[in-house]
This record gives C-alpha cells, sequence and structure tokens, in this order.
C-alpha cells in the first residue's frame, strides 16, 4: 500500500511539472512520426490487432498525456514500454497525445453473444460508467475512451484494478469500482463495452 502512495505521489508530481511546462502547440505530424515505433504493438493507425495490447485510436489527448507520463515516471509498469518512454519528451507526449486522439476509434466488432452484452450494459448502468467515461463511453479530458477497445484487455484492466496493480489516473476511482466487481461482472462489462456501437 506504501509503494502504491509513493508511486501515486511520484505520479502526481510529473503531472504537475509536466502541467506547468511553457506549452507549445502539439505537432500531429510530429506524433505521427514519432508514432511509427509503437505501431509494431498498438496497431497501424492505433488499432490494436495484439491481444492485452490496447487500441490508441481516438482515446483523449489528455488521457493519452497522462498515461505516458506514468509510464515515464514508472508508476505504471510494462516491460514493453518502459525503455521507449525512457527516450520520450514533453514535446513527444504533447505531439502522440495528438496525433492519437485525431484517429479514428476502433468499431465494435459484431457482437455474437447479446445476451451478455445486456448482462454487461446493466453492469455498466449499476456501476455508473457513464459518469465518467460519458453515455457514449468515448472518455473525455483525462478519462479513456472504452467504446470498441479489445475486450480481453478491458478484462485485463479491471482485473488489474481490483488487484491493486494498475496504478495512475482515476485510480481510486477505478479501484474502488473494480474491487466490488465480480469476475462474471468483469466478463460482461468488457463484452459489452467492446462492441458498444
Amino acid at each position: 500500500m506504501r509503494r502504491q502512495f509513493i508511486s501515486s505521489a511520484i505520479s502526481t508530481v510529473a503531472l504537475f511539472a509536466l502541467a506547468f511546462l511553457p506549452a507549445s502547440a502539439a505537432d500531429v505530424a510530429a506524433g505521427k512520426a514519432k508514432a511509427e515505433v509503437c505501431a509494431g504493438c498498438h496497431g497501424e493507425n492505433g488499432i490494436s490487432q495484439t491481444e492485452n495490447i490496447p487500441s490508441l485510436a481516438g482515446q483523449p489527448d489528455q488521457f493519452l498525456q497522462w498515461q505516458l507520463v506514468f509510464f515515464r515516471a514508472g508508476s505504471r509498469k510494462n516491460e514493453q514500454m518502459q525503455p521507449i518512454v525512457e527516450e520520450i519528451t514533453n514535446e513527444d507526449i504533447r505531439n502522440l497525445g495528438a496525433y492519437f486522439s485525431s484517429l479514428t476509434p476502433p468499431k465494435g466488432a459484431e457482437d455474437g453473444d447479446p445476451d451478455l452484452s445486456k448482462k454487461g450494459a446493466q453492469v455498466a448502468a449499476g456501476r455508473r460508467c457513464a459518469s465518467c467515461h460519458t453515455d457514449s463511453y468515448a472518455g473525455t479530458k483525462a478519462v479513456a475512451r472504452l467504446a470498441g477497445q479489445r475486450e480481453e484487455y478491458l478484462v485485463k484492466a479491471l482485473h488489474d484494478y481490483k488487484a491493486g496493480q494498475r496504478v495512475g489516473g482515476g485510480v481510486a476511482a477505478m479501484a474502488d469500482v473494480a474491487y466490488h466487481m465480480s469476475d462474471e461482472e468483469i466478463t460482461a462489462v468488457s463484452h459489452y463495452l467492446a462492441h458498444f456501437k
């Protein structure tokens, strides 16, 4: 618990440092060039074709920037991301956020299990997911887009929040929501959101 608090504190300081740097306008073209290294995992045009790797296309700009800062500060950990984020500047972070947020988000695949989606919709309503992620689950500002995201990635993210393994923005709210969810609820809501149109 103490480690999680320290990690969150480091992330907060890093975010404030980023926020108070002189901001230059983001350069989408520069973000696109920098994002070439991202395509290997996150897919062409930010749409992942790889299990447990999220799609970045259409994610809110601020959300993307915060996640990169969390990875760079070490509060979010991922073996593949660490060497990449160690090399990016604050300007790169702004440019990558602008680029990926400008892309067309993934569309929900054809729903092969509408009964599971119906249960997932009930879970989403009961857990008030739309109160942060918006009614269209498109996210906003520093809140992630969930609509059309890879299903198994959503399952993994919710399990990570539930187990206290995921830190970063919104961790307190997400940990509280996920902690009280059963495995069945996590499966259902992830299915619903992945297929949300």
